[in-house]
This record gives structure tokens, C-alpha cells and sequence, in this order.
């Protein structure tokens, strides 16, 4: 590591004890506990920065998305209601008589 760089921090007491204890939880030297510290933050932090961009991202796309769903229900009022106007110019009067017909469109 001949690129690497000399780090000084400073901790409170409790966080020292707390820091030291998990030194000799997990085994590790200081630096080696500290660089995978740093390394574990800097992914979550990356991690934490994606997910708040995708909730800006379909916050965002909600309006849109509300105005597609209520131009397709549009669409389907405007074609459910052609197709009942067809389904009551199929009651049609018989020639014979006064009684209307009935047909089952499908």
C-alpha cells in the first residue's frame, strides 16, 4: 500500500470502548476494522442515494402515470358505451308484429 494515506480520528471515550471491543470481536487490526468500515458506509451511503433517487423518480412519474390510467378508462367508458347504444338498436320491432326482438350480441 504504498499509495495509502495516514488517517487521525478522534473518538469520544464510549465510542473507544465500543470501538475496541468490536476490534476484538471480530479479530481485526485497527486499520483493517476501519477501512471495511469506511468501505461498508461509502456502499450504503451509494445504496441509500439510489433508493431516494427511484422515490423521487416514481413520485414524479405519478402524475403521468394517473393521466395514462384515466385516458385508457376513458377509452373504455367511450366503447362500453357504443357498445350498449348497439346492443338497444338490436331491440328492433318485428315486422309481423308489435313485439320487439332480442338478440344476444357477444
Amino acid at each position: 500500500m504504498s499509495n495509502s494515506k495516514r488517517l487521525v480520528v478522534n473518538l469520544s471515550e464510549t465510542l473507544y470502548n465500543e470501538f475496541n471491543k468490536a476490534l476484538q470481536e471480530d479479530c481485526k487490526k485497527r486499520s483493517e476494522f476501519i477501512r471495511e468500515a469506511i468501505i461498508l458506509y461509502i456502499k450504503e451511503k451509494k445504496r441509500l442515494d439510489i433508493i431516494e433517487q427511484m422515490e423521487k423518480g416514481y413520485k414524479e412519474m405519478a402524475q403521468l402515470n394517473l393521466e395514462f390510467a384515466e385516458m385508457g378508462f376513458a377509452s373504455d367508458m367511450k366503447e362500453f358505451k357504443e357498445y350498449e347504444a348497439k346492443l338497444s338498436e338490436s331491440d328492433l320491432a318485428d315486422d309481423n308484429s308489435s313485439e320487439k326482438r332480442r338478440y344476444i350480441l357477444c
